[in-house]
Formats: C-alpha cells, sequence, structure tokens
C-alpha cells in the first residue's frame, strides 16, 4: 500500500437524465478520521453509504464531503380537480334554465380557477434510481480522485522522510566514531581527571576513588543511545517501505529518536558529539513536522 498524505482536494459532476448533480470533497490533517457530510434534502438516505464507502478509503483526516443535484429542466404537467369539475357542471345543471345550453368549453373551464392545477412533474422509480446509482458512481470517482492525490503528495512526503532519516543515521554515525568515544581516549581523560583529584589529597582512598570514575565513565558510555537510534532508522524505513496508514507509527518513532538524543546530549563530554546531538535534534523535529501530514 502506498502512504498517504491527510491532505487532498476531489470534484467529481455529471448528468443523469434532467438532473445535474456534483461532488466536492476536501480533506485536512485530522488526529483520527472525521467525515462532515452535506446532502441535498430528499437524499439524507445516502449518508449511511457515503459513510461507508469513505471509511473504507481513509483511516485518517478530517474529510468535508458535500452534494449539489440541480435539475436542468422544469417539467409541469396538467391535473384536472375532477370533484371542482363536476361541481361546475352541476351547477350548470341547475341554471339550465338561465343560461346559454351550448357544450362548455376548454378555454372557459380553463378560466375557473380550481378546475386545472399545474405542477412540476416527477420523476419516476426507475429515472430516480438511475439517478442514484450515477450520483454513488460519482462518488466513488471522486474518492478515487481524492486517494490518488493524497497518495502523490503521500509519495512525496516520503522522499522527504527518507532525506531526513538518512540525516539521522549520518549523525548517529558521526557522533558513534567520535574520538571522544575511543577506550584510549576515555582512559587518558579519567587518568587526567583522577590526577587532578588525587594531586595534594593524599587523603583521598584511591580505590574508591578509581571506583567512582569507572562509574562515571558507564554512566557517560552512548553505545545504547547510538544502538537504539540504529535500531529506529531501520523501523523508519522498514514503516516507509512497507506505505499504508503509517502516520501514527511514525510518530512514535520521532518521540523515541527525541528521547535519544536528548539522553546523548545530556550524556556528552565532548563539544563535537554535543554539537552532533544538537544538530540531530533539529533533523528529528523536521521529521517529525512532516509525519503529522501522513495518514
Amino acid at each position: 500500500m502506498a502512504l498517504q498524505s491527510m491532505t487532498g482536494f476531489a470534484r467529481r459532476e455529471g448528468t443523469s437524465g434532467r438532473w445535474r448533480w456534483a461532488w466536492e470533497l476536501r480533506s485536512v490533517n485530522g488526529k483520527g478520521f472525521d467525515l462532515r457530510l452535506r446532502l441535498p434534502p430528499g437524499l439524507e438516505r445516502m449518508e449511511a453509504e457515503v459513510r461507508r464507502l469513505a471509511g473504507e478509503s481513509f483511516s485518517r483526516g478530517n474529510l468535508q464531503a458535500s452534494l449539489s443535484v440541480t435539475a436542468d429542466e422544469n417539467r409541469f404537467e396538467a391535473v384536472l380537480n375532477r370533484q371542482a369539475l363536476a361541481a361546475v357542471l352541476a351547477m350548470r345543471e341547475q341554471l339550465a334554465d338561465v343560461i346559454d345550453p351550448a357544450p362548455l368549453k376548454l378555454d372557459t373551464l380553463l378560466l375557473v380557477r380550481g378546475i386545472v392545477e399545474f405542477r412540476e412533474g416527477e420523476d419516476g422509480e426507475e429515472a430516480l434510481a438511475a439517478r442514484d446509482a450515477d450520483i454513488a458512481a460519482g462518488l466513488m470517482a471522486a474518492l478515487a480522485d481524492l486517494r490518488a492525490m493524497r497518495e502523490q503528495e503521500g509519495a512525496a512526503l516520503s522522499r522527504i522522510l527518507l532525506d531526513h532519516v538518512a540525516t539521522i543515521e549520518g549523525l548517529t554515525r558521526t557522533i558513534e566514531t567520535d574520538p571522544s568515544r575511543s577506550p584510549q581516549e576515555i582512559a587518558t581523560r579519567l587518568v587526567a581527571q583522577v590526577a587532578l583529584l588525587m594531586d595534594g589529597m593524599a587523603a583521598l582512598d584511591r580505590d574508591r576513588l578509581h571506583a567512582e570514575a569507572a562509574l562515571l565513565a558507564t554512566k557517560a558510555d552512548l553505545r545504547e543511545e547510538i544502538d537504539r537510534l540504529k535500531a529506529h532508522v531501520a523501523a523508519a524505513r522498514d514503516l516507509l517501505a512497507k506505505g499504508g496508514p503509517a502516520g501514527r507509527r511514525l510518530d512514535f518513532l520521532a518521540q523515541e529518536f527525541n528521547r535519544e538524543s536528548n539522553t546523548i546530549c545530556s550524556k556528552s563530554n565532548a563539544s563535537a558529539v554535543t554539537a552532533a546531538g544538537i544538530d540531530l535534534k533539529v533533523v528529528i523535529d523536521q521529521f517529525r513536522e512532516q509525519v503529522q501530514n501522513l495518514e
């Protein structure tokens, strides 16, 4: 599965009979999946299906979906009010001895209010079913378009994140190979520190002092942090290669990256390692900022 960003836009429109419809979908970042749906009156029955299809397409992001439906032409039909016509004819019979007995003409009947009513024609069930099917197909196409756009942006984000991971790996290697971490350098530094403490302070227990120095050296060792950074780099690359909804897991890795960089900076006793640790924190922040855009 491809990585997806959580931002995108799609629009699909079409016609079905005398009806014109249009779907608009907008997606932005979100902690989970939230769909805000706007349907025209009379089509509320589609809500459950729209939510199901959208939920199958996306797992994260705030999605706004709106449907507009309009009629290209208004069709009117004449409806005869038979009760009103019967009342008029009955009255004519009652007045047969005082009015013209000639047959009533259509134009005369049309002048009588209530005899004929004009109203907008309604589509049959088959036409409405065909329209709804076309609208549903349009939604599927719009969801596919939105997914394609999110995947396109996801591919671009993947390249950026891989660059960040490569930088993190390079800085980790810089810290690991820094001369200050060599056993000889550590030993030289400790000997000098012990000599300063012992100079003029014969009362100090030399064995106890060496034991404390060894303990400090152990606490200052960065081996565990470096190994964890390497493991996190491998995990990040694996998630980016697998794709799919990896945003939350990558965000967790960003937090782990940051924890190790903080520990390195606090333990560091060499300016070069401290500088690399600070650069590490900067690129990790950039990594995490980009991860927030992933599904």
